[in-house]
Protein backbone atom coordinates (compact mmCIF):
# COMPACT_ATOMS: atom_id res chain seq x y z
CA UNK A 1 0.00 0.00 0.00
CA UNK A 2 3.13 2.60 0.75
CA UNK A 3 4.53 1.85 -2.91
CA UNK A 4 0.75 2.73 -4.23
CA UNK A 5 0.26 6.13 -2.09
CA UNK A 6 3.91 6.94 -2.88
CA UNK A 7 3.38 6.52 -6.56
CA UNK A 8 0.14 8.90 -6.32
CA UNK A 9 2.05 11.31 -3.94
CA UNK A 10 4.80 11.55 -6.88
CA UNK A 11 2.05 12.02 -10.15
CA UNK A 12 0.13 14.46 -8.07
CA UNK A 13 2.94 16.76 -6.67
CA UNK A 14 5.01 16.47 -10.08
CA UNK A 15 2.35 16.60 -12.63
CA UNK A 16 -0.77 17.66 -13.58
CA UNK A 17 -2.16 13.82 -14.43
CA UNK A 18 -5.46 13.69 -12.32
CA UNK A 19 -4.56 10.72 -9.60
CA UNK A 20 -7.01 10.02 -6.48
CA UNK A 21 -6.25 12.48 -3.37
CA UNK A 22 -5.93 10.97 0.43
CA UNK A 23 -4.35 12.90 3.03
CA UNK A 24 -0.26 12.05 3.14
CA UNK A 25 1.68 10.88 5.95
CA UNK A 26 5.23 10.69 6.65
CA UNK A 27 5.56 6.79 5.77
CA UNK A 28 3.65 6.89 2.48
CA UNK A 29 6.72 9.53 0.76
CA UNK A 30 9.47 6.92 1.34
CA UNK A 31 8.99 5.59 -2.08
CA UNK A 32 8.14 8.88 -4.14
CA UNK A 33 11.19 9.49 -5.70
CA UNK A 34 11.26 6.62 -7.03
CA UNK A 35 8.43 6.70 -9.11
CA UNK A 36 9.60 10.25 -10.26
CA UNK A 37 10.80 9.25 -13.42
CA UNK A 38 7.56 7.76 -14.46
CA UNK A 39 6.75 11.03 -15.26
CA UNK A 40 9.29 11.25 -17.40
CA UNK A 41 8.46 8.22 -19.00
CA UNK A 42 4.61 9.76 -19.46
CA UNK A 43 5.92 12.85 -21.15
CA UNK A 44 8.66 10.74 -23.43
CA UNK A 45 5.47 8.44 -24.39
CA UNK A 46 3.25 11.22 -25.42
CA UNK A 47 5.96 13.12 -27.18
CA UNK A 48 7.04 9.88 -29.67
CA UNK A 49 2.67 9.30 -30.18
CA UNK A 50 2.34 13.19 -30.67
CA UNK A 51 5.32 12.69 -33.64
CA UNK A 52 3.25 9.20 -35.04
CA UNK A 53 0.71 11.10 -35.60
CA UNK A 54 2.39 13.80 -36.92
CA UNK A 55 3.61 11.73 -39.75
CA UNK A 56 0.35 9.74 -40.12
CA UNK A 57 -1.83 13.05 -40.91
CA UNK A 58 0.71 15.32 -42.23
CA UNK A 59 0.89 17.75 -39.71
CA UNK A 60 3.22 20.29 -40.84
CA UNK A 61 6.65 20.70 -38.41
CA UNK A 62 5.89 24.48 -36.90
CA UNK A 63 2.80 22.26 -35.47
CA UNK A 64 4.73 19.35 -34.55
CA UNK A 65 7.36 21.66 -32.96
CA UNK A 66 5.22 23.69 -31.15
CA UNK A 67 2.96 21.12 -29.36
CA UNK A 68 6.21 19.05 -28.94
CA UNK A 69 7.33 21.95 -26.46
CA UNK A 70 4.21 22.32 -24.81
CA UNK A 71 3.74 18.26 -24.24
CA UNK A 72 6.16 18.46 -20.74
CA UNK A 73 4.52 21.67 -19.82
CA UNK A 74 1.15 20.14 -19.81
CA UNK A 75 2.63 16.92 -18.20
CA UNK A 76 4.23 18.57 -15.41
CA UNK A 77 1.93 22.10 -15.06
CA UNK A 78 5.48 23.83 -15.29
CA UNK A 79 7.06 23.06 -11.67
CA UNK A 80 10.35 22.34 -12.95
CA UNK A 81 9.68 26.15 -15.12
CA UNK A 82 8.91 27.10 -11.98
CA UNK A 83 12.48 26.74 -10.44
CA UNK A 84 14.16 27.29 -13.52
CA UNK A 85 13.06 31.07 -13.38
CA UNK A 86 13.81 31.57 -9.49
CA UNK A 87 17.35 30.43 -10.23
CA UNK A 88 17.41 32.17 -13.57
CA UNK A 89 16.94 35.70 -10.87
CA UNK A 90 19.04 34.34 -8.10
CA UNK A 91 21.99 33.67 -10.61
CA UNK A 92 22.12 36.97 -12.15
CA UNK A 93 21.39 38.96 -8.90
CA UNK A 94 25.47 38.43 -8.58
CA UNK A 95 24.54 38.74 -4.81
CA UNK A 96 25.83 36.78 -1.52
CA UNK A 97 24.48 33.15 -0.96
CA UNK A 98 21.96 34.18 1.89
CA UNK A 99 20.54 36.77 -0.46
CA UNK A 100 20.61 34.37 -3.35
CA UNK A 101 18.67 31.38 -1.32
CA UNK A 102 16.11 34.75 -0.79
CA UNK A 103 15.64 35.00 -3.85
CA UNK A 104 14.54 31.44 -4.48
CA UNK A 105 11.82 32.07 -1.96
CA UNK A 106 10.32 35.34 -3.67
CA UNK A 107 7.20 34.59 -5.37
CA UNK A 108 8.08 37.68 -7.85
CA UNK A 109 9.83 37.03 -11.06
CA UNK A 110 12.78 39.68 -12.52
CA UNK A 111 13.98 40.55 -15.80
CA UNK A 112 16.91 37.96 -16.17
CA UNK A 113 13.97 34.85 -15.39
CA UNK A 114 12.12 36.17 -17.99
CA UNK A 115 14.29 36.46 -20.81
CA UNK A 116 16.15 33.44 -19.81
CA UNK A 117 13.02 31.06 -20.27
CA UNK A 118 12.30 33.09 -23.80
CA UNK A 119 16.08 32.10 -24.37
CA UNK A 120 15.61 28.51 -23.39
CA UNK A 121 12.01 28.14 -25.32
CA UNK A 122 13.60 29.61 -28.32
CA UNK A 123 16.47 27.09 -27.91
CA UNK A 124 14.20 24.25 -26.80
CA UNK A 125 11.96 24.60 -30.22
CA UNK A 126 15.00 24.93 -32.50
CA UNK A 127 16.48 21.70 -31.34
CA UNK A 128 13.21 19.35 -31.28
CA UNK A 129 12.56 21.08 -35.04
CA UNK A 130 15.75 19.47 -36.13
CA UNK A 131 15.08 16.26 -34.85
CA UNK A 132 13.08 14.26 -37.62
CA UNK A 133 14.21 10.37 -37.27
CA UNK A 134 12.62 8.03 -35.21
CA UNK A 135 15.04 6.46 -33.75
CA UNK A 136 16.97 9.97 -32.37
CA UNK A 137 13.25 10.99 -31.00
CA UNK A 138 13.23 7.80 -28.65
CA UNK A 139 16.56 8.42 -27.68
CA UNK A 140 15.24 11.89 -26.55
CA UNK A 141 12.10 10.46 -24.77
CA UNK A 142 13.96 8.19 -22.59
CA UNK A 143 15.90 11.57 -21.81
CA UNK A 144 12.98 12.71 -20.00
CA UNK A 145 13.00 9.43 -17.93
CA UNK A 146 17.14 10.29 -17.06
CA UNK A 147 16.82 13.92 -16.07
CA UNK A 148 14.52 12.78 -13.84
CA UNK A 149 16.98 9.56 -11.93
CA UNK A 150 19.55 11.84 -12.09
CA UNK A 151 17.64 14.77 -10.24
CA UNK A 152 16.37 12.30 -7.48
CA UNK A 153 19.99 10.71 -7.07
CA UNK A 154 21.05 14.36 -6.72
CA UNK A 155 18.81 15.45 -3.60
CA UNK A 156 19.65 11.83 -2.02
CA UNK A 157 23.17 12.10 -2.47
CA UNK A 158 24.49 15.60 -2.28
CA UNK A 159 23.74 18.25 0.80
CA UNK A 160 20.61 20.74 0.72
CA UNK A 161 20.59 24.03 0.94
CA UNK A 162 18.06 24.66 3.40
CA UNK A 163 16.44 22.49 6.40
CA UNK A 164 12.94 23.16 5.70
CA UNK A 165 10.52 23.18 2.50
CA UNK A 166 9.39 20.52 0.91
CA UNK A 167 11.98 19.30 -0.56
CA UNK A 168 13.72 18.83 3.05
CA UNK A 169 10.28 16.91 3.70
CA UNK A 170 11.09 14.70 0.54
CA UNK A 171 14.59 13.46 1.66
CA UNK A 172 14.12 13.39 5.24
CA UNK A 173 11.69 10.89 4.59
CA UNK A 174 12.67 8.99 1.95
CA UNK A 175 14.04 5.19 2.49
CA UNK A 176 17.57 6.18 1.18
CA UNK A 177 18.98 2.71 0.92
CA UNK A 178 16.06 1.58 -1.29
CA UNK A 179 15.28 4.77 -3.14
CA UNK A 180 18.72 5.63 -4.30
CA UNK A 181 19.97 2.07 -5.34
CA UNK A 182 16.92 1.94 -7.51
CA UNK A 183 17.21 5.58 -9.04
CA UNK A 184 20.84 4.34 -10.22
CA UNK A 185 18.89 1.75 -12.01
CA UNK A 186 16.62 3.10 -13.22
CA UNK A 187 19.13 5.55 -14.80
CA UNK A 188 21.34 2.83 -16.30
CA UNK A 189 18.70 0.87 -17.85
CA UNK A 190 17.84 3.90 -19.28
CA UNK A 191 21.23 5.32 -20.62
CA UNK A 192 21.04 1.02 -22.09
CA UNK A 193 18.12 1.98 -23.67
CA UNK A 194 19.21 5.30 -25.61
CA UNK A 195 22.23 3.43 -26.24
CA UNK A 196 20.20 0.69 -27.80
CA UNK A 197 18.29 2.92 -29.75
CA UNK A 198 20.93 4.79 -31.35
CA UNK A 199 24.53 3.31 -30.24
CA UNK A 200 26.93 5.77 -30.35
CA UNK A 201 24.54 8.47 -30.41
CA UNK A 202 22.76 7.70 -27.79
CA UNK A 203 25.90 7.23 -25.91
CA UNK A 204 26.33 10.76 -26.60
CA UNK A 205 23.39 12.09 -25.77
CA UNK A 206 23.62 10.13 -22.37
CA UNK A 207 26.92 11.56 -21.91
CA UNK A 208 25.27 14.37 -22.22
CA UNK A 209 22.82 14.26 -19.43
CA UNK A 210 25.51 13.10 -17.50
CA UNK A 211 27.55 16.29 -17.95
CA UNK A 212 24.99 18.47 -17.57
CA UNK A 213 24.13 16.68 -13.71
CA UNK A 214 28.16 17.84 -13.00
CA UNK A 215 27.94 20.65 -13.92
CA UNK A 216 24.06 21.76 -11.81
CA UNK A 217 25.58 20.45 -8.78
CA UNK A 218 29.34 21.78 -8.93
CA UNK A 219 27.15 25.16 -9.89
CA UNK A 220 24.56 24.92 -6.70
CA UNK A 221 26.88 23.95 -4.28
CA UNK A 222 29.02 27.12 -5.41
CA UNK A 223 26.02 29.64 -5.42
CA UNK A 224 23.48 28.70 -2.83
CA UNK A 225 25.31 25.83 -0.78
CA UNK A 226 23.41 22.51 -1.64
CA UNK A 227 20.67 21.46 -3.82
CA UNK A 228 16.83 23.06 -3.10
CA UNK A 229 13.15 22.58 -4.45
CA UNK A 230 14.19 25.19 -6.93
CA UNK A 231 17.61 24.15 -8.47
CA UNK A 232 16.30 20.46 -8.88
CA UNK A 233 13.37 21.80 -11.19
CA UNK A 234 16.57 24.42 -12.87
CA UNK A 235 18.20 20.98 -13.35
CA UNK A 236 15.06 19.08 -15.22
CA UNK A 237 15.26 21.78 -17.85
CA UNK A 238 18.98 21.99 -17.60
CA UNK A 239 19.58 18.39 -18.35
CA UNK A 240 16.69 18.65 -21.14
CA UNK A 241 18.03 21.26 -23.02
CA UNK A 242 21.60 19.68 -22.89
CA UNK A 243 19.96 16.67 -24.30
CA UNK A 244 17.81 18.51 -26.98
CA UNK A 245 20.58 20.41 -28.15
CA UNK A 246 23.06 17.52 -28.31
CA UNK A 247 20.59 15.28 -30.30
CA UNK A 248 19.82 17.77 -32.52
CA UNK A 249 23.42 18.74 -33.62
CA UNK A 250 24.13 14.96 -34.02
CA UNK A 251 21.20 14.39 -36.07
CA UNK A 252 22.21 17.84 -38.30
CA UNK A 253 25.77 15.85 -38.62
CA UNK A 254 24.15 12.56 -39.84
CA UNK A 255 25.73 10.67 -36.30
CA UNK A 256 23.17 7.66 -35.85
CA UNK A 257 21.82 8.33 -39.25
Amino acid sequence: MHLLKSLLIAFSVYSRIPVPQFAWKEEDMKYMLCFFPLIGAVIGICIYLWHMLCIHWSIGNFCRTAVLGAIPLLITGGIHADGFLDVMDAFHSYQPRERKLQILSDAHIGAFSVIMSAMYGLLYLAAFSEIADGRMLKTVCGGFFLSRCLCGISVLTFPLAKQEGMLFGVVKNAQKSIVRPVLYLQAMACISYMIFCLQVAGALVAAAALLSAVYYVYRARREFGGITGDTSGYFVLLCEICILITAAVLQIAGVGN
